[in-house]
């Protein structure tokens, strides 16, 4: 078990089957750096023209098609301090007839204080000096190659991962990606010191981070869409449009999880779930929405 520090120097606006930039190996660890979601450095260098830019890909060695990529979220450190957001919700959140009322889009900057973990509007309006929110680091768009040979924009989501947009990918977490290629090709990318449910105005605070994670190959572990593990819970994604169509995938694969490692039968998994789960938007801004199924481990037995 090796850990690597790897200084990125080009980044990828899709998610796909790349020339790797490092192969690592079963158990070892990466510490490197990403850009914010406008492609600027930590030094407020512009490296990537294109959304979301990701860092990567990393091949994984002993992964093929068939198993599931384990990525550990070890460490989300925010390296710089400041970041930036939309000012207003996107107008797909709101009524059709309301989004005439929605003032101009900008982009507003936020400070970001690493010592006492609080992020605040830099140039507040008088309603809301004062206003700070708990620094959250989470990661907006990571996942590994898709089949087929295909490269898939940072702007969407589906099986592989890729802009999930989900708060709940942070430090602490073990995400599991199907894996379609050999090497899996992880990506890493586009970090946010905070963010709420749904990214509804279209942004996190984006900003630049250093990111340490480590990688587990899962071998003969077929799932269908990603999933997460935390001390206390476990969770699936769903990535589609309409809504309801990832709620669908997201419930599914926790069914068959439920099945599959834990022992419950259709109707022993339809009972807890029916009564204990919990569901959290991830993204309604992009493309394909995502919804995640919450399962706390306690009802696991």
């Amino acid at each position: 078990m090796t850990t690597h520090r790897f200084a990125p120097t080009h980044f990828h606006s899709a998610i796909g089957s790349h020339e790797p930039v490092l192969r690592i190996a079963d158990g070892d660890t990466v510490v490197t750096t990403t850009l914010d979601a406008g492609g600027w450095d930590a030094n407020g260098e512009r490296l990537a023209t294109t959304g979301n830019p990701m860092t990567g890909s990393f091949f994984v060695e002993g992964t093929e098609p068939g198993d599931a990529l384990a990525v550990s979220i070890d460490r989300l450190t925010p390296n710089r301090e400041h970041g930036f957001a939309w000012s207003v919700v996107a107008p797909n959140v709101v009524d059709p007839d309301f989004v005439r009322d929605l003032p101009q889009r900008d982009i507003v900057r936020w400070t970001i204080d690493r010592a006492a973990g609080t992020v605040a509007l830099a140039e507040p309006p008088e309603r809301l000096r004062g206003l700070m929110v708990p620094l959250a680091p989470m990661i907006g768009c990571f996942g590994v190659a898709p089949p087929g040979g295909q490269a898939i924009s940072t702007a969407t989501s589906g099986e592989h991962g890729g802009n999930m947009d989900y708060r709940g990918f942070g430090p602490g977490v073990t995400a599991y990606f199907p894996v379609f290629v050999p090497g899996a090709l992880f990506h890493p990318g586009d970090g946010h010191a905070v963010q709420g449910d749904g990214e509804i105005v279209g942004t996190g605070v984006e900003t630049s981070f250093e990111m340490e994670f480590t990688v587990r190959v899962r071998k003969d572990c077929r799932i269908g869409w990603p999933r997460g593990e935390t001390a206390d819970e476990i969770f699936t994604v769903g990535n589609a449009r309409p809504l309801d169509q990832a709620v669908q995938h997201a419930t599914t694969e926790m069914v068959r999880w439920l099945g599959e490692d834990f022992g419950m039968d259709l109707v022993a998994a339809s009972h807890v779930l029916g009564q204990v789960v919990r569901y959290d938007l991830g993204n309604v801004f992009a493309p394909a929405y995502t919804m995640v199924c919450r399962l706390a481990k306690r009802w696991l037995g």
